[in-house]
């Protein structure tokens, strides 16, 4: 009743159906392209189904959708779809849905969008457009943006190899060990701010714009991608086993119970490395070296969840 309710005075609205069929079961995508765009006609949505490639150019495609004047962007993913597109979005007029259908979901648990579709599409309607902030990134490639995390160390190294098996590609598990096996410590060293130095040998650096990565640890706050700093997570003195076994185990990362972790703020973050170690920026390798990392305040808009009491109050007024 509520979503009818909701829908009473709903113009059917054109938005962009950003459908990544590799992502979930590839068996199942077509029908699950057919049930998300009938679920969208239900709401009053109008969608334009585009199909992901592996060299989809996201920028030309957000460019060439806002020019026929469709503003909302809902994407069907996982978390380097979801990332991808957002890069593109970023700073524009736009809007962002999320329909999280990959393995880990992280921006979609992070920002409290429900795993289950029919719930994410709700929240199109019945949800708040919530500006976010983003990662910018300057390094020896380039500029570059990041949505969820930039590692620079032991998991940027381990990254694709790691992916690889997470999809049941078994065979790269050789790929995997003599990587890590073949990994040693660095000596890094930080600068917070443009001020604060800090220098440590280890094997890997976090820096973070939402609350979860990974296999969904929590690394931040719930409200980490709006709270206007980085959460930077230095991991030293802990062997590249003891590293591995707490992901593993699905640890939460930010527990500071022992001395090997620790766990800073900043809006600015620059890294050095010695020797250069590998980085990455939500799944995207960056090669090495020395980079820059800043916080763009408020730089994306995204449907999420509202707030219960205002989840009420409109409800009750769609009722009057």
């Amino acid at each position: 009743m509520e979503k009818q309710t909701y829908l009473t005075d709903k113009r059917r609205r054109r938005v962009k159906l950003v459908f990544n069929p590799a992502s979930g079961s590839s068996n199942a995508s077509s029908v699950q392209l057919l049930d998300i765009i009938s679920m969208l006609q239900q709401w009053k949505y109008l969608p334009e189904v585009y199909l992901t490639e592996p060299d989809s150019n996201f920028a030309q495609v957000v460019q060439d959708t806002m020019a026929q004047g469709i503003n909302l962007f809902i994407v069907c993913g996982g978390d380097g779809t979801v990332s991808a597109v957002a890069k593109a979005m970023r700073g524009l007029p736009a809007t962002l849905g999320i329909i999280p259908t990959g393995t880990q979901n992280n921006i979609a648990l992070s920002l409290n969008i429900p795993r289950d579709i029919p719930s994410a599409i709700a929240l199109f309607r019945t949800g708040e457009r919530v500006k976010i902030d983003t990662g910018l990134i300057d390094c020896e490639r380039g500029h570059s943006t990041f949505l969820e995390i930039c590692s620079v160390g032991l998991m940027s190294s381990l990254f694709s190899a790691g992916d690889d098996i997470q999809h049941g590609h078994l065979e790269r598990v050789g790929d995997f060990l003599s990587t890590l096996v073949a990994l040693n410590p660095s000596k890094i060293k930080l600068t917070l701010d443009g001020k604060r130095e800090i220098v440590r040998m280890g094997h890997l650096v976090l820096v973070t714009n939402m609350p979860y990565v990974g296999r969904n640890y929590q690394v931040g706050g719930t409200a980490a991608f709006r709270d206007g700093l980085l959460d930077v997570l230095v991991f030293s003195n802990l062997s590249k086993l003891n590293l591995l076994g707490r992901a593993f185990k699905g640890k939460n990362m930010s527990e500071l119970e022992d001395s090997g972790i620790e766990h800073f703020h900043a809006h600015t973050v620059d890294i050095e490395t010695t020797p250069p170690m590998q980085l990455m920026a939500d799944g995207v390798a960056l090669g090495e070296g020395p980079i820059h990392i800043e916080l763009q305040r408020r730089a994306l808009a995204v449907m999420t969840k509202a707030p219960e009491l205002k989840r009420l109050k409109r409800a009750a007024a769609g009722e009057k």
